[in-house]
Protein backbone atom coordinates (compact mmCIF):
# COMPACT_ATOMS: atom_id res chain seq x y z
CA UNK A 1 0.00 0.00 0.00
CA UNK A 2 1.47 3.79 -1.17
CA UNK A 3 2.40 5.92 1.51
CA UNK A 4 1.39 9.40 1.02
CA UNK A 5 3.25 12.51 3.23
CA UNK A 6 2.00 15.66 2.90
CA UNK A 7 3.47 19.07 4.56
CA UNK A 8 2.66 22.34 4.88
CA UNK A 9 5.71 24.67 5.84
CA UNK A 10 4.44 27.91 6.76
CA UNK A 11 6.51 30.55 5.91
CA UNK A 12 9.58 28.87 3.78
CA UNK A 13 10.55 30.22 0.81
CA UNK A 14 13.03 28.59 -2.24
CA UNK A 15 12.89 29.45 -5.64
CA UNK A 16 10.59 27.55 -8.29
CA UNK A 17 14.13 25.93 -9.91
CA UNK A 18 15.65 25.43 -6.68
CA UNK A 19 12.58 22.83 -5.43
CA UNK A 20 11.93 21.96 -9.07
CA UNK A 21 15.99 20.45 -8.96
CA UNK A 22 15.08 19.28 -5.07
CA UNK A 23 11.18 17.33 -6.58
CA UNK A 24 13.49 15.85 -9.37
CA UNK A 25 16.11 14.26 -6.99
CA UNK A 26 13.17 12.57 -4.43
CA UNK A 27 11.40 11.27 -7.47
CA UNK A 28 14.26 9.67 -8.29
CA UNK A 29 15.12 7.83 -5.09
CA UNK A 30 14.32 4.49 -4.57
CA UNK A 31 10.45 3.47 -4.32
CA UNK A 32 9.58 7.05 -4.14
CA UNK A 33 6.74 7.48 -7.09
CA UNK A 34 5.72 11.32 -6.56
CA UNK A 35 7.28 14.18 -5.51
CA UNK A 36 5.87 17.92 -5.16
CA UNK A 37 7.71 20.13 -3.60
CA UNK A 38 7.12 23.53 -4.76
CA UNK A 39 5.40 26.74 -3.03
CA UNK A 40 1.68 26.35 -2.42
CA UNK A 41 0.34 28.55 -5.66
CA UNK A 42 -3.42 27.82 -6.19
CA UNK A 43 -0.94 26.02 -9.68
CA UNK A 44 0.75 23.28 -7.74
CA UNK A 45 -2.17 22.88 -5.02
CA UNK A 46 -4.48 21.63 -8.25
CA UNK A 47 -1.44 19.75 -9.29
CA UNK A 48 -0.67 17.63 -6.00
CA UNK A 49 -4.77 17.88 -5.43
CA UNK A 50 -5.19 16.54 -8.79
CA UNK A 51 -2.65 13.87 -8.19
CA UNK A 52 -4.85 12.46 -5.22
CA UNK A 53 -3.15 14.09 -2.11
CA UNK A 54 -5.39 15.22 0.64
CA UNK A 55 -4.18 18.74 0.88
CA UNK A 56 -4.15 20.88 4.43
CA UNK A 57 -5.31 24.98 4.14
CA UNK A 58 -1.83 26.24 2.89
CA UNK A 59 -1.06 29.65 0.50
CA UNK A 60 1.42 30.62 -1.62
CA UNK A 61 4.24 32.04 0.90
CA UNK A 62 4.01 28.46 2.43
CA UNK A 63 6.07 25.68 1.10
CA UNK A 64 4.05 22.63 0.28
CA UNK A 65 5.53 18.48 0.08
CA UNK A 66 3.63 16.36 -1.20
CA UNK A 67 5.08 12.57 -1.67
CA UNK A 68 3.82 9.73 -2.49
CA UNK A 69 6.55 6.24 -2.03
CA UNK A 70 5.95 2.97 -2.30
CA UNK A 71 6.04 2.17 1.40
CA UNK A 72 6.87 3.75 5.04
CA UNK A 73 10.20 3.13 4.57
CA UNK A 74 10.63 4.68 1.60
CA UNK A 75 8.50 7.31 2.72
CA UNK A 76 10.81 7.87 5.35
CA UNK A 77 14.06 7.83 3.37
CA UNK A 78 12.73 10.25 1.22
CA UNK A 79 11.38 12.67 4.04
CA UNK A 80 15.33 12.81 5.93
CA UNK A 81 16.28 13.63 2.13
CA UNK A 82 14.26 16.22 1.80
CA UNK A 83 15.26 17.76 4.83
CA UNK A 84 18.89 17.67 3.37
CA UNK A 85 18.06 19.07 0.75
CA UNK A 86 16.29 22.15 2.31
CA UNK A 87 18.81 22.72 4.74
CA UNK A 88 21.39 23.09 1.62
CA UNK A 89 18.91 25.72 -0.37
CA UNK A 90 19.20 27.45 3.12
CA UNK A 91 22.67 27.20 3.92
CA UNK A 92 23.72 28.55 0.53
CA UNK A 93 21.26 31.29 0.75
CA UNK A 94 22.80 32.41 4.06
CA UNK A 95 26.14 32.13 2.81
CA UNK A 96 29.52 31.10 5.58
CA UNK A 97 29.48 34.09 6.78
CA UNK A 98 26.81 37.21 7.52
CA UNK A 99 29.22 39.48 5.38
CA UNK A 100 28.59 37.15 2.84
CA UNK A 101 24.36 37.10 3.02
CA UNK A 102 23.40 38.29 -0.47
CA UNK A 103 21.74 41.35 -1.04
CA UNK A 104 17.99 40.90 -0.44
CA UNK A 105 16.94 44.35 -2.49
CA UNK A 106 17.91 46.39 -5.72
CA UNK A 107 19.03 49.17 -3.33
CA UNK A 108 20.85 46.83 -1.08
CA UNK A 109 22.58 44.90 -4.09
CA UNK A 110 23.69 48.58 -5.53
CA UNK A 111 25.07 49.73 -2.59
CA UNK A 112 26.92 45.89 -2.24
CA UNK A 113 28.40 46.42 -5.32
CA UNK A 114 28.90 50.12 -6.05
CA UNK A 115 28.71 51.65 -2.56
CA UNK A 116 26.46 54.45 -1.01
CA UNK A 117 27.19 56.19 -4.17
CA UNK A 118 25.74 54.49 -6.20
CA UNK A 119 22.28 55.62 -5.38
CA UNK A 120 22.95 59.16 -6.43
CA UNK A 121 26.21 59.72 -8.08
CA UNK A 122 24.92 60.93 -11.27
CA UNK A 123 21.46 62.55 -12.59
CA UNK A 124 19.18 60.20 -13.74
CA UNK A 125 19.22 59.91 -17.29
CA UNK A 126 22.86 60.54 -17.74
CA UNK A 127 23.19 56.75 -18.72
CA UNK A 128 19.80 56.61 -20.95
CA UNK A 129 19.71 54.49 -24.28
CA UNK A 130 21.13 56.53 -26.61
CA UNK A 131 23.91 57.64 -25.18
CA UNK A 132 24.84 54.26 -23.98
CA UNK A 133 22.91 50.71 -24.59
CA UNK A 134 21.64 49.24 -21.22
CA UNK A 135 24.17 47.60 -19.47
CA UNK A 136 27.38 49.97 -20.40
CA UNK A 137 29.35 51.86 -18.05
CA UNK A 138 31.59 54.53 -17.85
CA UNK A 139 34.94 55.29 -16.25
CA UNK A 140 36.12 58.52 -15.11
CA UNK A 141 39.32 60.62 -16.36
CA UNK A 142 41.98 59.01 -14.51
CA UNK A 143 41.95 56.79 -17.68
CA UNK A 144 41.39 53.36 -15.32
CA UNK A 145 38.08 51.76 -16.87
CA UNK A 146 37.50 50.73 -13.22
CA UNK A 147 36.99 53.89 -11.81
CA UNK A 148 33.71 55.65 -11.24
CA UNK A 149 32.02 52.25 -12.94
CA UNK A 150 28.20 52.41 -12.19
CA UNK A 151 25.79 50.38 -12.84
CA UNK A 152 23.30 51.25 -15.71
CA UNK A 153 21.42 47.99 -15.66
CA UNK A 154 19.52 46.24 -12.84
CA UNK A 155 17.61 42.70 -13.71
CA UNK A 156 15.18 41.91 -11.08
CA UNK A 157 14.08 38.68 -11.01
CA UNK A 158 11.98 38.00 -8.08
CA UNK A 159 7.96 37.05 -7.51
CA UNK A 160 5.49 38.88 -9.25
CA UNK A 161 4.27 40.93 -6.72
CA UNK A 162 7.32 42.68 -5.60
CA UNK A 163 9.05 43.07 -8.57
CA UNK A 164 7.56 46.76 -9.30
CA UNK A 165 9.12 48.10 -6.00
CA UNK A 166 12.75 46.69 -6.63
CA UNK A 167 12.29 48.05 -10.27
CA UNK A 168 11.10 51.20 -9.56
CA UNK A 169 14.06 51.58 -7.28
CA UNK A 170 16.67 50.69 -10.14
CA UNK A 171 14.95 53.74 -12.34
CA UNK A 172 15.25 56.11 -9.37
CA UNK A 173 18.95 55.37 -9.53
CA UNK A 174 19.31 56.27 -12.92
CA UNK A 175 19.21 52.67 -13.80
CA UNK A 176 17.71 51.05 -17.15
CA UNK A 177 15.78 47.22 -15.90
CA UNK A 178 15.51 44.22 -17.34
CA UNK A 179 12.00 42.43 -14.95
CA UNK A 180 12.20 39.03 -15.86
CA UNK A 181 9.40 38.15 -13.08
CA UNK A 182 6.21 37.62 -14.57
CA UNK A 183 2.82 38.35 -13.24
CA UNK A 184 3.12 41.48 -12.30
CA UNK A 185 0.22 44.23 -12.98
CA UNK A 186 -0.47 45.94 -16.30
CA UNK A 187 -1.18 49.19 -14.08
CA UNK A 188 2.11 48.73 -12.60
CA UNK A 189 3.88 48.23 -15.85
CA UNK A 190 2.31 51.18 -17.28
CA UNK A 191 3.60 53.40 -14.26
CA UNK A 192 7.11 52.48 -14.41
CA UNK A 193 7.54 52.45 -17.76
CA UNK A 194 5.58 56.49 -17.62
CA UNK A 195 8.64 56.96 -14.73
CA UNK A 196 11.46 55.49 -16.82
CA UNK A 197 10.33 57.87 -19.59
CA UNK A 198 10.76 60.73 -17.44
CA UNK A 199 13.85 59.71 -16.26
CA UNK A 200 15.94 58.50 -19.49
CA UNK A 201 15.92 54.87 -18.61
CA UNK A 202 14.74 51.92 -20.52
CA UNK A 203 12.50 49.35 -19.00
CA UNK A 204 12.53 45.69 -20.64
CA UNK A 205 9.71 43.38 -19.13
CA UNK A 206 7.84 42.92 -17.34
CA UNK A 207 8.08 38.97 -18.01
CA UNK A 208 11.00 39.99 -20.27
CA UNK A 209 12.69 36.56 -21.10
CA UNK A 210 14.97 37.49 -23.27
CA UNK A 211 17.92 39.93 -23.97
CA UNK A 212 21.76 40.35 -25.25
CA UNK A 213 23.17 43.38 -24.32
CA UNK A 214 26.64 44.19 -25.94
CA UNK A 215 27.19 40.62 -26.45
CA UNK A 216 26.16 39.13 -23.06
CA UNK A 217 23.21 37.21 -22.13
CA UNK A 218 20.66 38.06 -19.61
CA UNK A 219 17.81 35.42 -18.56
CA UNK A 220 17.39 32.62 -21.94
CA UNK A 221 19.41 33.67 -24.07
CA UNK A 222 21.37 31.96 -27.27
CA UNK A 223 25.23 32.08 -27.83
CA UNK A 224 24.80 34.50 -31.16
CA UNK A 225 27.57 35.87 -32.81
CA UNK A 226 28.24 39.28 -33.10
CA UNK A 227 26.91 41.52 -35.94
CA UNK A 228 25.16 44.80 -36.98
CA UNK A 229 21.35 43.54 -36.63
CA UNK A 230 19.34 45.52 -33.48
CA UNK A 231 16.48 43.43 -32.09
CA UNK A 232 13.65 44.89 -30.19
CA UNK A 233 11.19 42.59 -29.30
CA UNK A 234 7.80 42.59 -27.20
CA UNK A 235 8.65 38.65 -27.85
CA UNK A 236 11.13 36.47 -25.60
CA UNK A 237 10.85 33.52 -27.95
CA UNK A 238 10.33 35.34 -31.14
CA UNK A 239 13.55 37.45 -30.59
CA UNK A 240 15.43 33.79 -30.03
CA UNK A 241 13.56 32.07 -33.46
CA UNK A 242 14.80 35.56 -35.43
CA UNK A 243 18.05 36.14 -33.93
CA UNK A 244 19.10 32.36 -34.09
CA UNK A 245 17.94 31.97 -37.65
CA UNK A 246 20.03 35.18 -38.77
CA UNK A 247 22.92 33.43 -36.53
CA UNK A 248 22.60 30.33 -38.76
CA UNK A 249 22.50 32.34 -41.70
CA UNK A 250 26.28 33.61 -39.98
CA UNK A 251 24.33 37.29 -39.34
CA UNK A 252 25.10 38.39 -35.88
CA UNK A 253 23.32 40.91 -33.86
CA UNK A 254 24.62 43.94 -31.90
CA UNK A 255 21.93 43.99 -28.87
CA UNK A 256 18.54 42.05 -28.45
CA UNK A 257 16.41 44.84 -26.33
CA UNK A 258 13.17 42.92 -25.12
CA UNK A 259 10.80 44.94 -24.02
CA UNK A 260 7.78 43.22 -22.21
CA UNK A 261 4.90 41.09 -24.57
CA UNK A 262 2.65 43.03 -23.15
CA UNK A 263 4.55 46.66 -24.48
CA UNK A 264 2.39 47.20 -27.62
CA UNK A 265 -1.03 46.98 -26.27
CA UNK A 266 -3.36 49.85 -25.86
CA UNK A 267 -2.49 50.36 -22.30
CA UNK A 268 0.86 50.56 -22.08
CA UNK A 269 1.25 51.87 -25.51
CA UNK A 270 4.82 50.64 -26.94
CA UNK A 271 6.48 52.80 -24.38
CA UNK A 272 9.56 50.58 -24.33
CA UNK A 273 9.77 49.67 -27.88
CA UNK A 274 10.23 53.58 -28.47
CA UNK A 275 12.96 53.70 -26.34
CA UNK A 276 14.62 50.87 -27.67
CA UNK A 277 14.35 51.67 -31.30
CA UNK A 278 15.88 55.00 -30.31
CA UNK A 279 18.86 53.63 -28.25
CA UNK A 280 19.65 51.41 -31.48
CA UNK A 281 19.48 53.72 -33.79
CA UNK A 282 22.15 55.38 -31.68
CA UNK A 283 24.23 52.52 -31.55
CA UNK A 284 26.94 53.01 -33.87
CA UNK A 285 27.39 48.64 -34.24
CA UNK A 286 23.66 48.73 -35.21
CA UNK A 287 22.86 48.82 -39.11
CA UNK A 288 19.32 47.56 -39.30
CA UNK A 289 16.69 47.09 -36.80
CA UNK A 290 14.13 44.42 -36.67
CA UNK A 291 10.79 45.02 -34.33
CA UNK A 292 9.15 42.06 -33.47
CA UNK A 293 5.79 41.63 -31.49
CA UNK A 294 2.86 39.39 -30.67
CA UNK A 295 -0.59 40.66 -32.67
CA UNK A 296 -0.12 44.41 -31.48
CA UNK A 297 -2.86 46.74 -30.90
CA UNK A 298 -3.57 48.67 -34.60
CA UNK A 299 -3.16 51.80 -33.25
CA UNK A 300 0.05 51.10 -31.35
CA UNK A 301 1.39 49.42 -34.25
CA UNK A 302 0.56 52.32 -36.59
CA UNK A 303 2.12 54.73 -34.33
CA UNK A 304 5.45 52.59 -33.68
CA UNK A 305 6.13 52.16 -37.47
CA UNK A 306 5.63 56.07 -37.87
CA UNK A 307 8.22 56.08 -35.09
CA UNK A 308 10.40 53.94 -36.89
CA UNK A 309 9.95 55.51 -40.61
CA UNK A 310 11.46 58.45 -38.98
CA UNK A 311 14.64 56.75 -38.18
CA UNK A 312 18.14 56.79 -39.25
CA UNK A 313 18.78 52.83 -39.45
CA UNK A 314 16.36 50.81 -41.81
CA UNK A 315 13.91 49.02 -39.43
CA UNK A 316 12.08 45.54 -40.37
CA UNK A 317 8.93 44.83 -38.82
CA UNK A 318 7.64 41.57 -37.97
CA UNK A 319 3.90 42.14 -36.04
CA UNK A 320 2.60 38.55 -35.90
CA UNK A 321 -1.30 38.35 -36.89
CA UNK A 322 -3.57 37.47 -39.78
CA UNK A 323 -2.17 38.33 -43.25
CA UNK A 324 1.62 38.92 -41.88
CA UNK A 325 4.37 37.49 -42.36
CA UNK A 326 5.49 34.71 -39.63
CA UNK A 327 8.87 35.02 -37.83
CA UNK A 328 10.83 32.96 -40.63
CA UNK A 329 9.98 35.12 -43.44
CA UNK A 330 10.79 38.19 -41.32
CA UNK A 331 14.20 36.72 -40.89
CA UNK A 332 14.73 36.41 -44.34
CA UNK A 333 13.62 39.86 -45.07
CA UNK A 334 16.18 40.66 -42.91
CA UNK A 335 18.47 38.94 -44.85
CA UNK A 336 17.74 40.44 -48.08
CA UNK A 337 17.41 43.63 -46.92
CA UNK A 338 21.03 43.31 -45.95
CA UNK A 339 21.71 42.12 -49.60
CA UNK A 340 21.94 38.37 -48.50
CA UNK A 341 20.43 35.29 -49.70
CA UNK A 342 18.03 33.30 -47.84
CA UNK A 343 19.25 29.58 -47.12
CA UNK A 344 17.59 26.61 -46.48
CA UNK A 345 16.67 26.25 -42.72
CA UNK A 346 17.66 23.32 -41.43
CA UNK A 347 15.55 20.38 -40.65
CA UNK A 348 16.09 17.00 -39.30
CA UNK A 349 13.67 13.97 -40.40
CA UNK A 350 15.80 11.86 -42.01
CA UNK A 351 16.20 8.24 -40.61
CA UNK A 352 19.64 8.82 -39.25
CA UNK A 353 18.67 11.61 -37.27
CA UNK A 354 21.05 13.87 -39.86
CA UNK A 355 19.58 16.82 -41.69
CA UNK A 356 17.08 16.02 -44.97
CA UNK A 357 19.15 16.64 -48.10
CA UNK A 358 18.82 20.15 -49.80
CA UNK A 359 16.62 20.44 -52.62
CA UNK A 360 14.02 17.59 -51.06
CA UNK A 361 12.52 16.96 -48.18
CA UNK A 362 12.19 19.54 -45.51
CA UNK A 363 14.48 21.32 -47.03
CA UNK A 364 12.06 22.26 -50.14
CA UNK A 365 9.14 22.57 -47.03
CA UNK A 366 11.70 25.75 -45.77
CA UNK A 367 12.37 27.02 -49.86
CA UNK A 368 8.67 26.97 -50.34
CA UNK A 369 7.86 28.85 -47.43
CA UNK A 370 9.99 31.52 -48.36
CA UNK A 371 7.52 32.53 -50.68
CA UNK A 372 9.19 34.52 -53.36
CA UNK A 373 12.39 34.35 -51.71
CA UNK A 374 14.31 33.40 -54.76
CA UNK A 375 12.94 36.36 -56.42
CA UNK A 376 14.42 38.39 -53.44
CA UNK A 377 10.80 39.86 -53.13
CA UNK A 378 8.91 39.85 -48.66
CA UNK A 379 6.97 36.62 -48.55
CA UNK A 380 3.49 37.19 -48.03
CA UNK A 381 2.41 35.63 -45.15
CA UNK A 382 -0.57 33.98 -46.83
CA UNK A 383 0.92 33.29 -50.23
CA UNK A 384 3.66 31.49 -48.31
CA UNK A 385 1.30 29.36 -46.37
CA UNK A 386 0.26 28.04 -49.20
CA UNK A 387 4.08 27.18 -50.64
CA UNK A 388 5.10 25.93 -47.31
CA UNK A 389 1.81 23.26 -47.42
CA UNK A 390 3.01 21.93 -51.17
CA UNK A 391 6.90 22.12 -50.05
CA UNK A 392 5.58 20.22 -47.09
CA UNK A 393 3.78 17.08 -48.73
CA UNK A 394 7.32 16.14 -50.44
CA UNK A 395 9.65 15.31 -47.20
CA UNK A 396 8.15 11.60 -47.13
CA UNK A 397 6.41 11.73 -43.99
CA UNK A 398 3.46 10.28 -42.90
CA UNK A 399 -0.10 10.94 -45.20
CA UNK A 400 -2.63 13.03 -43.80
CA UNK A 401 -5.19 11.27 -41.89
CA UNK A 402 -8.72 13.33 -41.63
CA UNK A 403 -9.69 13.69 -38.44
CA UNK A 404 -6.50 13.65 -36.44
CA UNK A 405 -6.13 16.64 -33.80
CA UNK A 406 -3.24 19.00 -33.40
CA UNK A 407 -2.05 19.72 -30.40
CA UNK A 408 0.26 22.46 -29.72
CA UNK A 409 2.35 22.10 -26.28
CA UNK A 410 4.48 25.48 -26.16
CA UNK A 411 7.12 26.85 -23.83
CA UNK A 412 6.82 29.98 -26.30
CA UNK A 413 4.32 32.21 -25.84
CA UNK A 414 5.01 34.04 -29.20
CA UNK A 415 6.12 30.35 -30.89
CA UNK A 416 2.78 29.22 -29.49
CA UNK A 417 0.77 31.74 -31.19
CA UNK A 418 2.46 31.37 -34.48
CA UNK A 419 1.49 28.40 -34.67
CA UNK A 420 -1.54 28.71 -34.21
CA UNK A 421 -2.20 31.44 -36.89
CA UNK A 422 -0.62 28.68 -38.85
CA UNK A 423 -2.17 25.69 -38.33
CA UNK A 424 -5.44 27.69 -38.27
CA UNK A 425 -7.51 24.77 -36.34
CA UNK A 426 -5.93 22.46 -33.20
CA UNK A 427 -5.76 22.86 -29.77
CA UNK A 428 -2.77 25.10 -28.70
CA UNK A 429 -1.25 25.77 -24.75
CA UNK A 430 1.19 27.88 -23.83
CA UNK A 431 3.15 26.75 -20.50
CA UNK A 432 5.25 29.23 -20.02
CA UNK A 433 2.04 31.27 -19.46
CA UNK A 434 1.76 33.42 -16.32
CA UNK A 435 -0.84 30.70 -15.61
CA UNK A 436 1.27 27.85 -15.54
CA UNK A 437 4.18 29.91 -14.02
CA UNK A 438 2.98 30.41 -10.56
CA UNK A 439 5.53 29.47 -8.00
CA UNK A 440 6.99 27.17 -10.99
CA UNK A 441 10.01 26.92 -12.84
CA UNK A 442 9.40 28.84 -16.76
CA UNK A 443 8.91 25.37 -18.90
CA UNK A 444 12.22 25.70 -20.64
CA UNK A 445 13.55 24.78 -17.94
CA UNK A 446 11.12 22.15 -16.17
CA UNK A 447 9.50 20.35 -19.05
CA UNK A 448 6.91 18.50 -16.29
CA UNK A 449 3.96 20.30 -17.41
CA UNK A 450 4.48 19.35 -21.06
CA UNK A 451 5.82 15.98 -20.36
CA UNK A 452 2.23 14.91 -18.37
CA UNK A 453 0.80 16.83 -22.10
CA UNK A 454 3.07 14.96 -23.97
CA UNK A 455 2.43 11.09 -22.36
CA UNK A 456 -1.65 12.12 -22.31
CA UNK A 457 -1.22 12.48 -26.25
CA UNK A 458 -3.83 9.45 -27.87
CA UNK A 459 -3.66 8.00 -31.52
CA UNK A 460 -5.70 10.65 -33.38
CA UNK A 461 -3.30 13.26 -31.83
CA UNK A 462 -0.53 15.06 -33.80
CA UNK A 463 1.82 16.66 -31.33
CA UNK A 464 3.51 20.10 -31.76
CA UNK A 465 6.06 21.35 -29.41
CA UNK A 466 8.92 23.79 -28.78
CA UNK A 467 12.09 22.98 -27.48
CA UNK A 468 14.25 26.45 -26.80
CA UNK A 469 18.10 25.92 -26.10
CA UNK A 470 20.54 28.61 -24.76
CA UNK A 471 21.44 29.69 -21.47
CA UNK A 472 19.52 29.46 -18.54
CA UNK A 473 17.33 26.76 -20.20
CA UNK A 474 17.43 23.08 -19.40
CA UNK A 475 21.20 21.73 -20.02
CA UNK A 476 19.94 18.81 -21.92
CA UNK A 477 15.90 19.18 -22.68
CA UNK A 478 16.50 15.99 -24.96
CA UNK A 479 17.29 13.51 -21.88
CA UNK A 480 13.91 13.59 -20.64
CA UNK A 481 11.62 15.00 -23.72
CA UNK A 482 13.05 11.78 -26.34
CA UNK A 483 11.53 8.87 -24.08
CA UNK A 484 8.39 10.84 -24.06
CA UNK A 485 8.25 11.49 -28.18
CA UNK A 486 9.60 7.50 -28.46
CA UNK A 487 6.74 6.64 -26.57
CA UNK A 488 4.21 8.76 -27.63
CA UNK A 489 5.28 7.39 -31.32
CA UNK A 490 4.96 4.14 -30.39
CA UNK A 491 1.27 4.70 -30.18
CA UNK A 492 0.65 5.83 -33.10
CA UNK A 493 1.00 10.12 -32.43
CA UNK A 494 3.38 11.92 -34.95
CA UNK A 495 5.69 14.46 -33.31
CA UNK A 496 6.82 17.92 -34.88
CA UNK A 497 9.87 19.38 -32.44
CA UNK A 498 10.42 23.11 -33.52
CA UNK A 499 14.03 23.32 -32.25
CA UNK A 500 14.83 27.12 -31.62
CA UNK A 501 18.93 27.12 -30.97
CA UNK A 502 22.28 28.56 -32.23
CA UNK A 503 25.49 26.42 -33.13
CA UNK A 504 26.99 28.20 -29.95
CA UNK A 505 24.49 27.14 -27.55
CA UNK A 506 25.55 24.54 -24.82
CA UNK A 507 23.34 22.40 -25.20
CA UNK A 508 24.65 21.51 -28.90
CA UNK A 509 22.08 22.07 -31.38
CA UNK A 510 22.80 18.90 -33.80
CA UNK A 511 22.81 16.56 -30.93
CA UNK A 512 19.79 17.83 -29.60
CA UNK A 513 18.20 17.73 -33.08
CA UNK A 514 19.78 14.07 -33.22
CA UNK A 515 18.53 12.73 -30.09
CA UNK A 516 15.12 14.29 -30.52
CA UNK A 517 14.89 12.50 -34.27
CA UNK A 518 16.03 9.39 -33.04
CA UNK A 519 13.16 9.21 -30.24
CA UNK A 520 11.01 9.90 -33.86
CA UNK A 521 10.13 13.30 -33.91
CA UNK A 522 10.34 15.35 -36.99
CA UNK A 523 12.32 18.19 -35.90
CA UNK A 524 12.79 21.92 -37.67
CA UNK A 525 15.09 25.08 -36.83
CA UNK A 526 12.00 27.04 -37.91
CA UNK A 527 8.92 27.03 -36.29
CA UNK A 528 6.88 28.40 -39.09
CA UNK A 529 7.77 25.16 -40.69
CA UNK A 530 7.20 22.70 -37.96
CA UNK A 531 3.79 24.03 -37.24
CA UNK A 532 2.82 24.11 -41.39
CA UNK A 533 4.34 19.82 -41.33
CA UNK A 534 1.96 18.84 -38.41
CA UNK A 535 -0.73 20.90 -39.54
CA UNK A 536 -0.36 19.08 -42.92
CA UNK A 537 0.04 15.43 -40.75
CA UNK A 538 -3.44 16.63 -38.61
CA UNK A 539 -5.19 17.72 -42.04
CA UNK A 540 -6.11 20.96 -39.96
CA UNK A 541 -5.70 23.11 -42.72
Amino acid sequence: MNDDLVQVRAGVYHDSVSLMRVSQALSGLPGVEVAVVAMATELNLGIAAELGFALPAAGPADLLVALRAVDEAAAGRAAAELDRLLADLSLRAAGPAAAEHPPRTVRSALRSALGDTALGDTAPGDTAPGDTAPGDTAGDASGDPAAGRRATLVLVSVPGPHAFAEALDAVEAGCSVMIFSDNVPVEQEVLLKRRAGELGVLVMGPDCGTAVVGGTGLGFANVLRPGPVGVVAASGTGAQQVACLLDLAGVGVSHVLGVGGRDLSAEVGGASTLRALDALDADPATGLIVLISKPPAPEVAQAVREAAGKLATPVVTAFLGPGQDDLTAAAGNVLRALGGEVPEWPSWTGGDGRPAPGGGGAAADGAAADGAAADGAAADGAAADGAAADGAAADGADPPRPGRTLRGIYSGGTLCAEARLIAGAGEFTDYGDDAYTRGRAHPMIDPALRLEALSAAAPGEVVLLDVVLGHGADPDPAVRLAPAIAAAVSRGVPVVVALVGSTGDPQGLEAQAGALREAGADVFASNARAARHAARLADAR
